[in-house]
């Protein structure tokens, strides 16, 4: 398997999210999809959902990033496979395959939606965009936090008076797994597998607290349209 460096980081992310992967990601050879078009066209598979994994393997594939907090660390890289649906619900194809032995496949939905699928469909963010600015995230709080503490299951609800007096982090575009910051603090919610997998005990938060206004925004600007962060 050969790896190459990213030179070229696709756009659409945070400064915070570019840099990110810039440093820390590394591309590896995956399988062009218009190797293999005609072969899903002769299964059924519409072409419009072959032009979406094409597009997604063009931008993403094969980009591997470090692992990921929850799910088992994420997929391994990035690459489009295995599309399955059907007309009326529409079609998913698998984002990358996984790094360990977990009971799901992460997958890309109709509306382009990262998240995880087993039992049930569970969207973790709005977009891939999302899911690689919550590991930018976590990679920036992790460093800066003076502490972090974990809560799992039903204790997570506890936390809803403390969400209440903070914001959301809209670049993590986020749906199953949130991100919230306060006045000196940054939460991740994962509830995820929770949700995919009908296990409310699954539900976890990070607090990462003790941030000064660099460990809380990472140079990106509150309100700032993406791309539009601090010099």
């Amino acid at each position: 398997m050969n790896l190459n460096l990213i030179n070229d980081v696709p756009g659409g992310l945070t400064r915070r999210a570019r840099d990110f992967v810039a440093v820390h990601g590394i591309r590896v050879d995956v399988r062009s999809v218009e190797q293999h078009r005609q072969w899903w066209l002769d299964r059924d598979i519409p072409a419009d959902v072959v032009d979406r994994m094409a597009a997604f393997q063009e931008r993403w594939g094969g980009l591997l990033l470090p692992p990921a907090s929850p799910y088992d660390g994420g997929p391994k890289y990035f690459e489009a496979d295995s599309p399955e649906g059907t007309s009326a619900e529409g079609w998913w194809f698998e984002a990358g395959t996984q790094r360990t032995a977990i009971p799901y496949s992460f997958m890309i939905s109709p509306a382009g939606e990262f998240g995880i699928h087993a039992n049930q469909w569970a969207p973790l963010h709005a977009t891939v965009e999302g899911w690689i600015e919550a590991l930018a995230l976590t990679h920036h709080a992790s460093m800066w936090a003076k502490q972090i503490t974990k809560v799992t299951g039903d204790d997570v609800d506890g936390l809803e008076l403390e969400l209440d007096a903070m914001e959301p982090v809209p670049e993590a575009r986020g749906l199953a797994d949130t991100w919230w910051r306060g006045t000196d603090s940054l939460v991740a919610i994962y509830t995820g597998e929770a949700r995919c997998l009908s296990f409310p005990r699954g539900r976890t938060a990070l607090i990462y607290s003790g941030l000064d206004e660099w460990g809380l925004y990472g140079g990106v600007r509150e309100g700032a349209p993406l791309g539009e962060e601090k010099s």
